[in-house]
């Protein structure tokens, strides 16, 4: 994607965002029609996976726990990113996305459904949208519009939408991802998931920046992950029923094929400069 492409893409979509929430919460039709606009406009710039079976397994996944939690009965769509970039993100209105290289990264279906149901927690609990209005009423729209394009020459801005849309929204608040992740692991208990995957996906994305942080730097440039999260997932999982978790499900052949069959396809593109 060329530079004018990018920012034409995203500061078109900046004006519409900022014009429709206008200092107050959008209605979730506005919410599902902003969102529909976005994700059309995503899924023609980045590299989106087309596979047939990776396409039906990551959306039969993500709608099986969606739909525990949805209390607006939204559209879910789920989509695979083919870049090796670790990282994942929600569009509002019922649009998740998950980086080919966060699945690759993946150990177990629990981690996976993990990330999942985080991003599907920051669209329940609508915390984009509280963003865009929260930025409007203290009229810094343009801080906003530096973050969507390139106005201010930030080369974070210019390469994260190919490395999994990272700049899409601005960066989410500690109580906004503790938030996700509690919205995450009450709806892996109802759709039958071991919630554990969480914060054994932390810790996984945690030994990555370690190891090599140039890896998984989209991701942790919106999300803060550190040490406490992990704990404070842990504590939530340690309240339930032992008994409960014993029946929930940490992996399957399933998902073993779906990994598989991810690892098969033709390397990611590289990223348009």
């Amino acid at each position: 994607m060329t530079r004018y492409t990018y920012k034409r893409l995203a500061t078109g979509t900046a004006i519409v965002l900022l014009a429709a929430v206008s200092g107050c919460l959008a209605s979730t039709q506005q919410e599902v029609q902003l969102g529909q606009q976005y994700a059309a406009q995503i899924n023609q710039q980045l590299p989106i996976v087309r596979d047939a079976e990776v396409v039906r397994y990551i959306n039969v996944l993500g709608d099986s726990i969606a739909r525990v939690g949805d209390d607006r009965n939204l559209d879910w769509h789920f989509y695979v990113v083919d870049s090796p970039e670790i990282n994942a993100f929600a569009v509002p209105g019922g649009y998740i996305y998950v980086n080919r290289g966060l699945i690759e990264a993946s150990q177990n279906m629990s981690q996976l459904a993990g990330v999942l149901g985080h991003e599907i927690g920051h669209v329940e609990k609508r915390h984009s949208m509280q963003q865009m209005r929260d930025m409007e009423r203290a009229n810094v729209g343009v801080g906003l519009l530096c973050v969507l394009t390139t106005v201010c020459q930030s080369q974070v801005a210019a390469t994260a939408i190919n490395v999994g849309g990272s700049a899409v929204f601005a960066k989410f608040s500690r109580e906004d991802e503790a938030e996700a992740d509690a919205v995450g692991v009450v709806n892996m208990v109802r759709a039958g998931i071991d919630p554990r995957g969480i914060p054994e996906m932390f810790r996984i994305l945690l030994n990555m920046r370690r190891q090599g942080p140039g890896a998984v730097d989209a991701f942790f440039s919106t999300h803060p992950l550190e040490e406490d999260r992990i704990a404070a997932t842990q504590a939530m999982i340690a309240r339930i029923d032992p008994a409960i978790l014993s029946t929930l499900t940490t992996d399957t052949q399933g998902f073993r094929n779906f990994k598989a069959r991810v690892k098969a396809l033709p390397p990611s593109p590289r990223p348009a400069r």
